[in-house]
């Protein structure tokens, strides 16, 4: 038997209606806020998320699924979503059309990390991304969007908000880390020793337990912003108050992605352990220039639809179930099968759920039958009914029964 790899899940047909909800109400959300969907490839040019997610990042050092195609080019399956839609954005030549230009992806992503509650090596993503828009206000926006989506789902979190500056604030802050790290080195784990180096901002983002005693201390990055950025954040803070989104400081995110700037934000819950992050994202305004682009501001989120669901089956959010079959048509021999097929097919072309028998059961056995999938009504067409013209309607309710003519059976159920 060939097994599922390690890190991956079946979604069974009995749960694909909680996904098809979530994405459903993901959908209408990004309606709202008249965002448009960007479909980008599942695999993409190695060198774009090493550009784009930063070569200091777990994500590029440890997790990506990358490997030679038969062109002996690198690939990569796509870790993340942002890098793909900034591709597409330069790409496409979307600077020249309408700004902002606002999308949003439902995606599979992959990462190679230890599989735990809500973390798969195969997950998936529902993201947003604003390019063009260097406004407070589009920050504020990116953050409505997730907080409508999670209190549309019923999920209660909460969020925190920080301000990581810009390139010239940040220089003076990693000098300030720099300074504070130095004496605390030999006790930092070997990816640390390493990051000290190369970005000293992703030190504060570590969770081996001893560096995280020794971050605790640290400097704080809003101590270190511009004017400029101190006034970007304010009005955030601002925006976000007049929207009525509740919200906490926590200097200590960071984001564990290179191309973040100024904005960081991330909504938690507690519901699923230590991996309580349900939705993040921040303002990136290098990221489209990194690539290849003009200078172009960006601000985005994305939320794991896994952790999501997870959340939703602990704190008890109910998800409406699919429709039912509003009938199902039970034939006793080969001919009443086939006019409970011809029959069935009208309904299903007049948008009406229909099934049928398709393992030869009995009359009993196709009741029995019906009742497990929650059909409304069961329609008997035996000889006598076929030679009448009727079939035997049983609501399966109230358990009430009437003849209805084969020719009636489309508006008869219509109005059911």
């Amino acid at each position: 038997m060939i097994n599922i790899p390690k890190g991956t899940k079946d979604v069974l047909p009995s749960e694909s209606y909680k996904w098809q909800y979530v994405e459903s109400v993901a959908r209408e959300v990004a309606e709202l806020f008249h965002i448009q969907e960007l479909r980008t490839p599942t695999f993409e040019h190695t060198e774009l998320f090493q550009r784009g997610v930063g070569d200091t990042s777990d994500i590029v050092t440890k997790e990506m699924y990358t490997f030679k195609d038969k062109g002996d080019r690198s690939i990569t399956l796509k870790p993340e979503g942002t890098a793909g839609a900034v591709r597409s954005f330069i790409e496409n030549g979307m600077a020249n059309g309408v700004l902002p230009a606002k999308m949003y992806y439902i995606t599979p992503a992959f990462r190679y990390e230890r599989p735990q509650a809500g973390r798969l090596r195969e997950f998936h993503q529902f993201g947003v991304e604003i390019f063009g828009a260097k406004s407070a206000q589009t920050d504020a926006e990116a953050i409505l969007i997730a907080d409508t989506l999670l209190k549309k789902l019923g999920i209660q979190v909460q969020l925190y908000i920080n301000s990581i500056g810009c390139p010239t604030c940040r220089a003076e802050y990693n000098r300030a880390l720099k300074a504070f790290f130095a004496p605390h080195l030999d006790g930092l784990c070997y990816d640390c020793k390493t990051r000290y180096e190369k970005n000293p901002l992703r030190l504060l983002d570590c969770k081996e337990e001893n560096c995280k005693k020794v971050n605790a201390n640290a400097p704080k990055m809003l101590d270190y912003l511009c004017q400029e950025c101190k006034e970007h954040f304010e009005s955030v803070k601002a925006c976000l108050d007049l929207a009525g989104v509740a919200y906490e400081i926590d200097p200590r995110i960071v984001r564990g992605l290179d191309y973040y700037t100024r904005t960081v934000f991330e909504f938690v819950s507690t519901s699923i352990g230590a991996q309580g992050t349900v939705c993040a994202g921040g303002r990136y305004d290098k990221l489209i220039q990194e690539l290849g682009g003009n200078p172009t501001p960006a601000v985005g989120f994305a939320g794991g639809l896994e952790r999501l669901l997870i959340v939703m089956e602990q704190t008890g959010v109910e998800i409406p179930l699919p429709q039912m079959p509003t009938v199902y048509l039970a034939g006793m021999d080969d001919e009443c099968r086939k006019k409970a097929f011809e029959i069935a097919t009208k309904l299903r072309r007049a948008g009406i759920i229909a099934e049928i028998d398709y393992m030869e059961r009995s009359v009993k056995a196709q009741f029995k039958y019906a009742d497990k999938i929650h059909a409304k009504f069961v329609a008997v067409i035996g000889g006598n009914e076929l030679l009448e013209g009727v079939m035997s309607v049983k609501n399966m309710s109230t358990g009430e029964s009437e003849k209805v003519a084969f020719e009636n059976a489309t508006a008869y159920f219509q109005d059911k």
